[in-house]
């Protein structure tokens, strides 16, 4: 079998898998935002934290909700980063840096996973699983509490309320995220994932000295890296380690994890809001460009330039044997179009027009399917500019789902659209143009420019995968980094609540020969086209310099 139809064979029962879990696992996640019944769990985690979990909250009180159980989050992370030194289970390792403690903090609370350390040579025990696992699971809880505010914001009407924070969280993390965790969890084991809380070994000679590996909790923090779309690997290679991801089953299965809940959480918003028609309209728009991108970097990377390639079968660079071109070609797409970030293979090492199809992804907002929550409510807003364009473009107020789209709901959707590109292309400036930024970089010229936007692009838009090469461990990545992950995560939201409870409050708009269907191909052509059009405006001249001119220049 060559390896193009491998590939092609991979992406097809991919696609067969993720077909069968939709439904359920959509219907499921829908009863469970909709139940007004708290499991006996859930009741002894509410009186934990005093929290009363049937108080309906207007969109200020979920916010500072989400805010101050994020606050704590990052505080509790740090600390237990700079203690780790004389906390048990700690492998021998130093305490964190300030700078480095204060990034990865930050970057697991915001479900962006970016590392800028080496995990089996830094973090013990303790750490990686009492702080990076747990917020694996909360920080993915707090994103899907985010959509189902929004959804709720459609679905209700005459109201400010959207639901109780508290409630929604603590129901993702054990209804939802913990049972498939577990599950996948031991799926990884029998794969050959290790999962235990041994200490260092020495396993043999390399280069004439001995390699030390640790052991470690890894399939479990596996299993809700991938479904929580977090993607901070245990191992500084990732999910190319063999430790993390074992086989090609297991690289197929991981990917499948990857997309499972954003996709399906499009079922969920259908149900919720009374049409699954909709909620296919939405799928439709993420698998069209989630095809299309996949497509699009097979072709790149299996495109043979000279007797190199031919031999080889494709870019085989920076890529895992085990997996091959086109199994890390869908999980690269996967991860980038999420807000993932862990790979199976380099991007740095990807063909010029191939590392610009994983920043362009980034670039998207990771709406298609994009990550757990954040995919869903970022796909909606672009929605509503899609709705707003087809108004001006016939002389018609929009209308979206029942629900006018005016002044205030169209400033609050491009508020939104404009954070992340506003933190990208500043900070990506800032870095090139002071002195030291620079001298972080591996490469030179277009490859060298590709290095500082990716990791920016990656942060602000809580991605986490990294281009490779970049040397992000100094006190000016670490700190804006961490600063455009905060931004990139926390002020979306801010937008997203408001315009949820300004949806939430309006009476509904009845249907008449005049609406947009929203439900139609008509639409979802719409949404693509409007998706693309804006991205490519914002960041062509950034992609200009980067990879298209590296891709070019091959």
């Amino acid at each position: 079998m060559g390896p193009v139809l491998a590939g092609i064979l991979q992406l097809l029962a991919l696609i067969a898998a993720l077909a069968l879990a939709y439904i359920p696992l959509g219907n499921y996640m829908a009863r469970v935002y909709s139940s007004d019944k708290h499991w006996r769990v859930e009741k002894w985690i509410y009186k934990g934290i005093g929290a009363n979990p049937d108080t309906e909250m207007r969109w200020p009180a979920y916010l500072r909700g989400v805010l101050a159980f994020s606050l704590i989050g990052v505080l509790f992370l740090y600390a237990l980063q700079r203690l780790q030194g004389v906390l048990p289970g700690s492998l021998g390792f130093a305490s964190i840096d300030p700078d480095q403690a204060f990034n990865t903090a930050v970057s697991f609370v915001t479900n962006t996973n970016w590392q800028s350390y080496y995990g089996e040579q830094a973090m013990g025990h303790v750490v990686q699983t009492a702080g990076l696992t747990v917020q694996n699971f909360v920080s993915a809880a707090v994103g899907i509490a985010v959509a189902v505010a929004l959804v709720r914001g459609f679905a209700r009407s005459c109201t400010g309320e959207l639901g109780n924070f508290w409630a929604d969280l603590v129901r993702g993390v054990v209804r939802i995220l913990v049972p498939l965790a577990a599950i996948a969890a031991v799926v990884l084991v029998a794969c050959g994932a290790i999962q235990n809380f041994s200490g260092i070994h020495e396993v043999g000679q390399f280069m004439g000295g001995s390699q030390q590996w640790n052991g470690g909790a890894v399939a479990s923090q596996e299993a809700i890296k991938e479904i929580g779309t977090n993607g901070g690997g245990y191992f500084n290679a990732n999910s190319a380690h063999p430790f993390e991801n074992p086989t090609p089953f297991s690289n197929l299965f991981e990917i499948f994890l990857i997309l499972v809940i954003p996709l399906s959480l499009t079922r969920t918003f259908g149900v919720m809001v009374g049409s699954v028609r909709q909620g296919y309209a939405i799928l439709a728009t993420m698998a069209t460009i989630w095809v299309g991108f996949v497509a699009l970097m097979m072709w790149t990377e299996f495109a043979h330039h000279g007797p190199a390639f031919e031999i080889a079968g494709g870019a085989y660079e920076g890529k895992e044997t085990r997996f091959g071109v086109g199994a890390s070609s869908i999980f690269a797409v996967s991860t980038t179009l999420t807000s993932t970030g862990a790979v199976d293979s380099f991007h740095s090492s990807f063909t010029g027009l191939g590392g610009g199809i994983t920043m362009l992804g980034m670039m998207l907002g990771e709406i298609a399917p994009g990550g757990v929550g954040s995919g869903l409510y970022g796909m909606l807003i672009m929605a509503i500019i899609a709705v707003f364009i087809a108004g001006l473009m016939v002389g018609r107020t929009p209308e979206y789902l029942g629900k006018k789209i005016g002044t205030r709901q169209i400033k609050l959707a491009a508020c939104y659209i404009l954070i992340t590109p506003a933190l990208v292309l500043v900070f990506t400036a800032a870095a090139m143009a002071l002195p030291t930024p620079g001298n972080s970089m591996t490469n030179s010229g277009a490859h060298g420019f590709s290095e500082i936007l990716y990791a920016y692009t990656s942060a602000s838009n809580n991605n986490g995968s990294a281009f490779a090469g970049l040397n992000a461990d100094t006190q000016w990545f670490n700190s804006t980094l961490g600063l455009a992950m905060l931004l990139g995560r926390f002020l979306p939201m801010v937008f997203v609540l408001a315009l949820a409870g300004s949806l939430a409050e309006q009476k509904p708009v009845p249907v008449t020969a005049g609406t947009l269907r929203t439900e139609k191909p008509l639409f979802t052509g719409l949404l693509v086209g409007a998706i693309l059009i804006i991205t490519g405006l914002t960041y062509f001249p950034a992609l200009a310099l980067g990879p298209l001119a590296e891709g070019l220049a091959a």
